[in-house]
């Protein structure tokens, strides 16, 4: 394996541009060289951002790192890039039942069934999912192949997201999503009550300051550092959570969205808020 890094390695440097990077970073993800592992395939994502096999590639190397929210998203991009994307879809089924949502892991793992029927890992993860057993964590196989030129994935990808506005490109990012500041001061997002008023102002007011005080709250109890939390209500559920020190996140959804779910949808939410307040 040693000489195949080393090989692997001559030749990327040989060509920046070439996707064996795809096969150096999986030879370094098996060898348990994660951080060596994860600069090859974010090299490889920059220099081919619409290639679904770098996006996950790297979920992969996320995935081992247990950095999950980055990880779905990862999985997102691919499948936006490429729908029947069958290591996206695994992917993506291993994090839903991470969080608790076997009907979402199991309805991806169905897909991937239907576009790879005789492949054998697909099938003993539908069974895990259906027997309330974790499926495997997702894998390439020991000698992933290199996309060649003439299927050349790049050239009719999605537009990547516009990440001006916070929340563009999100599932309901319309609505139902307000990023604010630790003095209740909207960043981006709306709310709207069910009767269609917009209180979005009114409710950011109001959760002016709950991050520092959810944070202390932790700290005398001996939780450590809080990272978000869910509640259901009679009429809907909610997620809170903090992208940054001093910001907080709300994701409010009627009750028809589980809480796995939400918790999922508010970790991409999460991510996009913190890279959009990292710009600012």
């Amino acid at each position: 394996m040693a000489e195949d890094v080393r090989a692997l390695s001559a030749q990327l440097a040989q060509d920046p541009q070439s996707l064996v990077f795809l096969r150096l970073s999986e030879a370094l993800r098996r060898k348990g060289q994660l951080d060596q592992a994860l600069r090859v395939a974010l090299n490889g994502l920059e220099r081919h951002p619409h290639l679904a096999d770098a996006h996950d590639l790297y979920a992969r190397v996320l995935t081992d790192k247990h950095d999950y929210e980055r990880a779905f998203d990862e999985w997102d991009m691919a499948l936006r890039i490429a729908p029947n994307h069958t290591g996206a879809l695994k992917g993506l089924a291993f994090l839903y039942f991470k969080v608790g949502d076997l009907q979402q892991a199991e309805s991806h793992l169905e897909l991937a069934q239907r576009i790879e029927p005789d492949d054998p890992s697909i099938q003993q993860a539908v069974a895990m999912v259906r027997g309330g057993a974790a499926p495997p964590p997702p894998s390439a196989s020991a000698s992933p192949p290199v996309p060649t030129p003439a299927v050349h994935t790049e050239v009719e990808a999605a537009p990547l997201l516009d990440e001006s506005r916070v929340f563009a490109g999100l599932e309901g990012a319309q609505e139902g999503l307000v990023l604010l500041d630790a003095a209740g001061r909207v960043l981006g997002g709306a709310l709207r009550n069910p009767a269609g008023a917009d209180v979005t102002d009114a409710v950011a007011a109001y959760l002016a300051g709950v991050s520092q005080e959810a944070a202390r709250t932790a700290k005398l109890l001996g939780l450590g550092a809080w990272t978000g939390l869910s509640a259901e209500g009679k009429h809907g559920n909610v997620h809170v959570s903090h992208p940054s020190k001093d910001a907080l996140l709300l994701v409010v959804r009627d009750r028809g969205v589980p809480l796995g779910r939400l918790a999922i949808l508010a970790q991409r939410a999460t991510a996009m808020a913190r890279r959009w307040l990292e710009k600012q």
